[in-house]
């Protein structure tokens, strides 16, 4: 149904570091929202989740739950901004469908979600 593409996502730590210097941030228990109006990152979005969270097999996890939460609500989203979540420690645990409201709630604070 809603794919994500190799092309969409951000994957050089330049780009990363980029967004994370130029953008604003905007955060929640679960997760952390850097926002980037740049058109050279228009629809790009990437995942990351920090050491702290534990093992690979953990923050693996984390990953994948929030490219899942944004796959299936990227067509919600503003295409022209970048975006990278960030997951915390709220997230170990957490179960897919908590993960989609927390991440559709924090998009909603930012103000990249398009209501129709």
């Amino acid at each position: 149904m809603f794919e994500l593409k190799k092309s969409e996502i951000l994957k050089s730590k330049r780009d990363f570091n980029f967004v994370y210097q130029k953008g604003r941030s905007y955060a929640n228990h679960a997760m952390v929202i850097y926002i980037l109006n740049d058109e050279r990152y228009n629809g790009k979005v990437g995942f990351a989740a920090g050491k702290k969270l534990g093992c690979a097999v953990v923050r693996n996890r984390v990953k994948r739950l929030l490219r899942e939460s944004y796959r299936l609500n990227k067509n919600l989203l503003r295409k022209d901004r970048a975006l990278i979540v960030v997951g915390r420690k709220a997230l170990i645990d957490a179960k897919c469908d908590e993960v989609q409201k927390e991440f559709l709630n924090l998009c909603r604070k930012a103000g990249i979600v398009c209501e129709e």
